[in-house]
């Protein structure tokens, strides 16, 4: 083939660069750092300081993970010269105003964009809108590069599946969506992937699909959360346990097994966003897509009314009340807070006087601080309420001694993923 990036690759000649070393990027990199020379790119100087020393910052990673990686860290732009091909890696987040925010990815672009060279390829793992690889960074790499795409270099979007949290669907382990500009880039890119990726990859017939199909992983969860979330609102006026006819309606085989909860993160919070969005350029306003991140959006207040009205309801002076917060990530069993949904809890409970406690075995409470204007607490007692908020395996193993020890008299216990639905047998309880 014209372009023997692979080759170079598995030869050794020259080294895979990847660009952005955070949840996404340093896995992927270590990944390939065990069968082939890796640069690992990111600006932060400090993170990748520690990276040298075998930490992860986003501590997803162990320092076993890190051994026999044939691996370059660094912070300069000169490092990635000698790299042929380049997988941006960067977070592709949302504004204040619910607007995708391209600026990391832009800025990684142009980074890239003046370390390339004629016979490069470039492949984009950021979720996007479908276009965006084609509309917006494609002109930056041209720009900076002074070379002419498809001619000079080439360009693929290859979705990243990161899980955080999850050890069993590792980038290893799930099939890898491909994509390339042409028939050549797509053999090179998919051939690439396939040097750590043990399902192999689909090769997708388009950069356009590939950044469609992944854009509509996470909308397609985040309607039906919404949907679970929104019939819970309905069972809780109802009085029965939304649980409780997840199970029943379960037993059906093709019945889809979402549950309510909180919906933030990176991902199924964000996502969505990017695809109204360009939706909306078009002339289209998405009324399915919009609905259900409205749901989501507001459910942080909804719990917070709830467990406010049931502490009235007890008889207390709500301006006057104490509520504990347990959980304070996004999700479950990693340190991860950003677009927690906690968060709107807090400061919704806050509102009416309430005074919060918050603690989280895994989050970093300098770090809350800092994004949310909350850091943790050292946990107390006479509590009026407890909200468990995320299903740390470290609660899962609670029982309703603990609770009772922790809560006033007539305190509320608001457990919001169910973990303790048929075990709290005496104290006021209440679950989505």
């Amino acid at each position: 083939m014209k372009f023997s990036v692979y080759e170079s690759l598995i030869e050794k000649k020259s080294p895979i660069a990847v660009i952005g070393l955070g949840y996404v990027g340093l896995p992927i990199a270590l990944a390939f750092a065990k069968k082939i020379k890796v640069i690992g790119f990111d600006i932060n100087e400090t993170r990748v300081e520690m990276m040298k020393r075998s930490e992860d910052p986003s501590q997803e990673l162990s320092a076993e993970e890190f051994k026999g990686s044939d691996i370059l860290f660094t912070h300069r732009l000169e490092d990635l010269r000698k790299a042929r091909f380049f997988i941006v890696a960067v977070p592709t987040p949302i504004d204040e105003h619910n607007l995708p925010d391209l600026k990391p990815l832009l800025g990684a672009t142009t980074t890239v964009g003046k370390v390339l060279k004629k016979g490069d390829y470039v492949v984009f793992e950021s979720t996007v809108y479908p276009g965006c690889t084609e509309e917006d960074c494609i002109p930056i790499l041209e720009k900076e590069s002074g070379l002419t795409y498809k001619k000079d270099f080439k360009v693929g979007y290859s979705p990243e599946r990161i899980n955080p949290g999850d050890k069993e669907h590792t980038i290893t382990k799930i099939l890898k969506v491909v994509s390339g500009c042409d028939a050549e880039s797509l053999e090179n890119i998919s051939k690439t992937y396939e040097i750590i990726v043990e399902p192999g990859t689909h090769k997708a017939s388009s950069i356009k699909v590939a950044e469609a199909a992944k854009i509509i992983e996470n909308t397609q969860r985040d309607v039906n959360i919404a949907l679970m979330n929104e019939l819970s609102i309905i069972f809780s006026r109802m009085g029965i346990n939304t649980y409780d006819v997840l199970e029943a309606a379960g037993t059906k085989w093709n019945f889809l097994k979402f549950s309510p909860g909180l919906v933030g993160g990176h991902c199924i919070g964000v996502d969505p966003y990017y695809l109204t969005y360009k939706a909306e350029s078009l002339g289209y306003h998405a009324r399915v897509i919009n609905s259900g991140r409205y749901v989501n959006d507001s459910m942080g207040g909804y719990i917070s009314k709830h467990c406010v009205k049931k502490i009235i309801a007890s008889g207390k002076n709500i301006s006057k009340s104490k509520v504990l917060v347990m959980g304070a990530t996004f999700k479950e069993d990693v340190s991860d807070i950003r677009n927690s949904k906690v968060a709107d809890i807090v400061r919704e409970l806050k509102t009416y006087g309430v005074k919060v406690d918050v603690v989280d075995p895994h989050a970093d409470s300098t770090e809350l601080k800092h994004e949310y204007g909350f850091g943790l607490n050292k946990m107390g007692k006479a509590y009026d309420g407890i909200v468990v908020a995320v299903a740390h395996s470290e609660y899962r193993k609670l029982d309703e001694s603990f609770f009772k020890s922790a809560l006033s008299v007539k305190g509320v216990l608001v457990d919001i993923k169910g973990l303790y639905r048929n075990k709290i047998k005496k104290l006021n309880y209440w679950s989505l």
